[in-house]
């Protein structure tokens, strides 16, 4: 949680207990960050220094991921030419290259567009950590013809 506290309301008054909080967390052995989207829920991330400072230093030599509108962030902190993002917050990605894909890849930068497109995006994630072989698996598990 970015918010200081564990317990998060999610914008459709879901509570949610985090696991830790963002600034208790050991960064150092992550492979890649996830920045999940929503309306209120990038507004949050985008207050968050925490996920600001992460997010530049993973996009150095790790992986960054965003999906709807959270790409917005990405975009605004410069770290990504070409991406995807929800049609809401299109005009919030600057000079960015926005296509109208479900997943784009700018090398180590992954963005999906919207809910639509999570599992396509879920999918690319798994690919890029553990292989196209276990993307696959996963992919035939879940019956997704996509």
């Amino acid at each position: 949680s970015v918010m200081g506290r564990r317990d998060v309301k999610s914008s459709r008054d879901i509570l949610i207990l985090a696991d830790c909080l963002a600034e208790n967390v050991d960064y150092g052995s992550a492979r890649m960050i996830v920045l999940p989207g929503g309306r209120f829920g990038t507004e949050n991330l985008g207050k968050s220094d925490i996920v600001k400072e992460q997010c530049r230093e993973f996009a150095k030599d790790k992986y960054v991921a965003a999906v709807c509108a959270a790409p917005s962030i990405l975009a605004s902190l410069g770290l990504t030419n070409r991406a995807t993002v929800h049609p809401d917050f299109k005009g919030q990605m600057g000079d960015v290259e926005v296509l109208d894909e479900s997943v784009v890849v700018d090398g180590n930068i992954i963005t999906g567009q919207g809910l639509g497109a999570t599992i396509p995006f879920a999918l690319t994630l798994v690919e890029i950590m553990v292989g196209k072989e276990k993307a696959d698996q996963i992919k035939d598990a879940i019956c997704y013809k996509g």
